[in-house]
């Protein structure tokens, strides 16, 4: 059996909810957000390893937190670093998977549906990534101009994104650029063609207080 290792991010301090605690840490529901996404990985499957990048400075904090509230999902922490790039290059040194993903902490509604089609589907593709359909009408923009643009030929990037170990280390044994938007696009530069699956609506990334109301009104879904 292929031997599967997930890392999760959380190594960010972002001020954008609004909060002095980072947003990972954040209670919807009984439970921190990193935590609930911990515990979709798990469901997932109890064998996968799971990696999570933390702040150096909050990783005691993590530690105190999930012994107050009994939480014994099994997971190792690494310190995040600079940058998202150098938190998931210094974890990659630690996992063993022979399929990797990569995911972020605040995603905490990824579906066990979701999580399967994208390490299913590393079968047959070398590089996976969820992704959902845009809705909105939507227009680019170039300079003081703008225009219409189909939004069919477009689409929402969502984690996890999943690969053949090999493809992901090497992917980040290049060089750091400012513009490296995901994990996918690092992969692309490799000349490895990205495979699409369908992700599911509620897997958002609570950046600001109006995700964290969002998130907080999936928790109290009968």
């Amino acid at each position: 059996m292929i031997k599967r290792s997930v890392i999760i991010t959380a190594g960010g301090i972002g001020r954008r909810t609004g909060n002095v605690i980072p947003k990972q840490f954040l209670l919807i529901g009984n439970l921190p957000i990193l935590a609930h996404t911990i515990n979709e990985f798990y469901s997932f499957d109890n064998t996968l390893e799971i990696v999570v990048t933390l702040p150096n400075d909050w990783v005691d904090y993590w530690k105190s937190l999930i012994n107050s509230i009994s939480f014994t999902v099994p997971h190792s922490i690494v310190v995040g670093g600079v940058e998202r790039f150098h938190s998931i290059k210094n974890a990659l040194t630690t996992v063993h998977g022979e399929h990797i993903a990569i995911h972020d902490g605040v995603r905490p509604f990824v579906s066990v549906a979701t999580i399967e089609r994208c390490f299913s589907s590393l079968e047959k593709f070398e590089a996976v990534v969820p992704v959902v359909d845009l809705k909105d009408t939507i227009r680019q923009v170039n300079g003081n101009d703008n225009f219409a643009v189909d939004r069919k030929n477009f689409r929402i990037i969502h984690t996890p994104q999943c690969f053949h170990a090999e493809i992901i280390r090497r992917a980040y044994r290049q060089e750091f650029t400012e513009n490296i938007t995901d994990d996918a696009s690092l992969v692309e530069q490799l000349g490895v063609k990205i495979h699409f699956v369908p992700s599911n609506q509620e897997n958002i990334k609570i950046t600001d207080q109006f995700d964290l109301t969002i998130a907080q009104s999936f928790i109290m879904k009968p």
